[in-house]
C-alpha cells in the first residue's frame, strides 16, 4: 500500500509513519525541510518537501496514494487562526479531489462539531466540512481529546508559582490523550481501510479531573499537594501573552478552555459510547513530564 502522511515528523505523524513502514508499506511524508524528515527517510520513507498551502504540490504528492492522512500543521503567527486552519482543509479537499484519492484519515478533535466558540477546534469544524463534501471519498475523522503534552506548557507556572491551572474549570473532568495512542488509532484505520462514507472515531487515553491531574503530575515531580487553580478567561489570556504567545493564539486558547469548562466542547463526545481507551495512562505520561520538568 502507498500512504501519504502530512505533518512531517510531528508527535503523531512520525510514529504513524514508522509503524506503516515497519509493515513494509510505501510511505511518503510531507514536510517543510528534508532535515526534519531525516529519521523517517533513513527508515525508508519518501520525503515530499513543500507547503500545505500549495495545492499543486499537494495534488502531485497525493496522486497514486491508496490513502492519505491529513492534519493541519500549527501556525503560531496566523492573524486569523481559525481561518488559516479552514483554508488548509480546503486545500486538502481540492488536492484529494484532483488526485482521485478515495480514502482519507483526518486528524480533528473533540469539539469539532462546534462551528463557533471553540478556538482552533472551530477551525477543524470547517476542515471536516470540506472533506465531508467530497463525493466518492471515504473519510474517517479522528477526534482525540486534550493532549497530555499540553500540560508541559504549565512547567514554568509550577516552578515559579507552585500551582497548575487554566480556565477549564475547577475539578472538571478532562478527556485526555497521549499522541502515541492517536498514532496507533490512525495506523489501524489506514491499515484496515474498512471505513466508508464520513465517520468519526474518538481517541482517548484517560479521563481525569483537573484535581487529579494536579495530584498525579505533582506526585511525579515530588509535590503531591500541587494545587489546581481555576483561572478566569481574562487571566488565561494575560498569562499566555506574558508567556510570549500572540493575542490571536491566546484568545483562541482561552475560548477553547471556556468551551471545555461549559461542557460544550465534549457534548457530542458524551452522547456516543465511550471508546476503548489507549494504552498510555496519565500516570505513564507523568514520568515523561517529570523528566522534562527536571531537565
Amino acid at each position: 500500500m502507498h500512504y501519504v502522511i502530512t505533518g512531517g515528523a510531528g508527535n503523531i505523524s512520525k510514529p504513524l509513519a514508522l509503524q506503516l513502514l515497519s509493515e513494509k508499506n510505501q510511505v511518503t511524508v510531507v514536510g517543510r525541510t528534508s532535515a526534519n524528515l531525516k529519521e523517517l527517510t533513513d527508515a525508508g520513507a519518501i520525503a515530499a518537501i513543500g507547503s500545505v498551502k500549495d495545492v499543486d504540490f499537494l495534488t502531485k504528492t497525493f496522486t497514486g496514494a491508496d490513502a492519505v492522512y491529513t492534519m493541519v500543521p500549527p501556525k503560531w503567527d496566523a492573524a486569523d487562526w481559525k481561518g488559516y486552519i479552514a483554508s488548509i482543509g480546503k486545500n486538502y479537499a481540492i488536492a484529494i479531489k484532483a488526485s482521485a484519492v478515495k480514502k482519507v484519515v483526518n486528524l480533528s478533535s473533540i469539539g469539532a462539531h462546534m462551528e463557533l466558540g471553540c478556538g482552533p477546534v472551530s477551525g477543524l469544524f470547517h476542515v471536516e466540512k470540506a472533506l465531508n463534501a467530497l463525493s466518492g471519498v471515504d473519510v474517517k475523522h479522528l477526534r482525540p481529546g486534550f493532549f497530555y503534552t499540553n500540560f508541559l506548557a504549565n512547567i514554568g507556572m509550577i516552578k515559579h508559582m507552585h500551582i497548575i491551572g487554566a480556565n477549564y474549570g475547577e475539578n472538571s473532568l478532562l478527556s485526555i490523550v497521549n499522541p502515541s495512542d492517536i498514532a496507533t488509532a490512525a495506523a489501524e484505520e489506514l491499515t484496515n481501510l474498512s471505513f466508508s462514507g464520513n465517520s468519526i472515531r474518538y481517541v482517548i487515553s484517560d479521563e481525569k479531573t483537573t484535581t487529579e491531574v494536579a495530584a498525579i503530575l505533582g506526585a511525579a515531580i515530588g509535590n503531591p499537594t500541587l494545587p489546581w487553580v481555576n483561572f478566569t478567561d481574562e487571566q488565561t489570556v494575560a498569562g499566555m501573552l506574558q508567556a510570549g504567545l500572540s493575542a490571536e493564539v491566546a484568545k483562541n486558547y482561552a475560548e477553547m478552555g471556556a468551551a471545555m469548562k461549559s461542557g460544550e466542547m465534549g457534548a457530542e463526545y458524551h452522547q456516543v459510547p465511550k471508546p476503548i481507551f489507549g494504552k498510555t495512562k496519565l500516570e505513564d505520561f507523568a514520568k515523561t513530564f517529570a523528566h522534562i520538568y527536571n531537565s
